[in-house]
């Protein structure tokens, strides 16, 4: 093996063909399960049909869904898929060897601190509803409890929560159609507050993108696991886009269902619209908190195994744990309840690395090209200045005239990554390939 290819790629071992399954085992359970996740469409509704009709939204969603496939998962999961190597291996043509360590190595960590934040607030929140109180000391006293010990659990037992992932993941979709019912009456009077259409339906492709981002990086750690082009592409659509269709548009129809009868505070929550079926009201906070344990497992799973690996002189439990402590307090402290901004703030990380991947595939014709000696400037670039297109919103003293013309910064930030790195590639910034690692890493990059 190149001496100049560092330990975490060098220990990579491709997953063999004969360990690989079908898409409806793997992929699509996956996806579709990120997308039924409460926190998904849990403050959708307020931005979306709080400005433009149904319609408009539903294809705003089928759009999102769409983009979300074929320029934030395709190529990863095509990668994951062709080589058997996760993200952290097949991102180091895009970013290095060296580069690899921060980006996405650990930035993916870093975001996945938020996601535990954000789903451990999201969960605990949940409970209180389910148990109607109120007290910020119970609150605090959940949220740890929730972190650390799914934490401990990811650690120690994450292939448990697999076997488990299959079953949860579809009880929120019972949930919601179950909602969707109950308010179903009220739809046809509900009125749009503030009509404006085009910020309605950007709004939602910032806020499915945003979301999706980290998860269609990810997509080559589920396309390793995936035989063949077909269960990449069947697994993608059915997951992706009708996971964003069904996951987003039965549950912001609820919500209007809800406004629209009338029966309560005019509040576009979609916790409103559970509360208002009744008497299955607390069971059904219950049953989502529960069905929010296997994303908390998977986040800091995906945070234990960036750490360990980028820093593998930190012993596993300390640098989890240090990581779960941040998360804790985020969550404690209300910072992760800002949903739509932390959306944006993934998207703004991850688009522009997406951007790079895809641009990087296409240069290789359409193959991994390889781990690419220390640092890819021309990945590292075009993902800064990617960055900076797309995290304005969430900057403070940025005007708000910036922030409207970059709506939908999740998908600018993408084209600028695209697009710098095709540019900086062609002016010559990238570093040789490793040859004599690529000879190890690879499997079938030619598919």
């Amino acid at each position: 093996m190149d001496s100049n290819v560092p330990q975490y790629v060098q220990c990579s071992i491709p997953v063999p063909r004969s360990s690989r399954v079908p898409w409806y085992k793997s992929t699509f359970p996956t996806y579709a399960g990120i997308f039924l996740w409460v926190g998904f469409y849990l403050k959708l509704a307020e931005p979306t049909i709080g400005y433009a009709s149904f319609s408009v939204c539903l294809w705003g969603l089928l759009l999102a869904g769409l983009l979300c496939f074929g320029l934030y998962y395709y190529v990863p999961a095509m990668l994951g898929m062709k080589t058997g190597h996760p993200l952290y291996v097949v991102g180091t043509s895009t970013f290095g060897t060296t580069g690899g360590y921060v980006i996405p190595g650990i930035l993916m960590g870093l975001l996945q601190i938020g996601w535990v934040a954000v789903v451990g607030a999201v969960s605990a929140s949940f409970i209180m509803k389910g148990l109607n109180q109120t007290s910020q000391v119970l609150f605090s006293v959940i949220v740890i409890v929730w972190i650390y010990s799914l934490g401990w659990v990811a650690i120690k037992g994450i292939h448990y929560v697999g076997r488990v992932a299959k079953y949860l993941n579809w009880i929120p979709l019972i949930m919601i159609i179950v909602v969707f019912w109950a308010n179903r009456g009220g739809i046809a009077h509900y009125q749009v507050a503030h009509p404006n259409q085009t910020f309605g339906f950007l709004n939602v492709l910032t806020i499915v993108i945003g979301y999706f981002a980290t998860a269609g990086a990810a997509g080559a750690d589920f396309g390793m696991n995936n035989s063949n082009k077909r269960d990449i592409v069947l697994g993608g659509v059915c997951g992706i886009v009708g996971g964003a269709l069904i996951a987003g548009g039965l549950p912001i129809l609820s919500v209007a269902g809800y406004l629209g009868r009338g029966i309560g505070p005019h509040d576009y929550d979609y916790s409103a619209a559970i509360s208002s079926v009744g008497a299955l009201a607390p069971i059904m906070f219950f049953l989502f908190a529960a069905a929010s344990l296997v994303p908390t497992c998977f986040s800091s799973f995906i945070a234990s195994n960036s750490f360990s690996t980028m820093l593998p002189k930190i012993p596993r439990p300390v640098s989890t744990f240090a990581a779960l402590t941040v998360s804790m307090l985020l969550a404690v402290t209300g910072v992760a309840n800002n949903l739509v901004g932390f959306f944006t703030l993934v998207a703004a990380s991850f688009g522009p690395i997406c951007g790079a991947m895809a641009a990087d595939y296409i240069l290789a014709g359409r193959r991994w090209s390889g781990p690419r000696i220390g640092i890819n400037w021309a990945g590292c670039i075009a993902w800064l200045v990617g960055f900076l297109v797309g995290i304005p919103g969430n900057l403070p003293g940025i005007p708000a005239a910036w922030v409207k013309a970059d709506n939908p910064s999740a998908l600018f930030s993408f084209v600028v990554g695209f697009l710098v790195y095709i540019i900086l590639a062609k002016a010559g910034l990238r570093p040789p390939v490793a040859t004599e690692a690529i000879q190890t890493l690879s499997t079938d990059t030619s598919l």
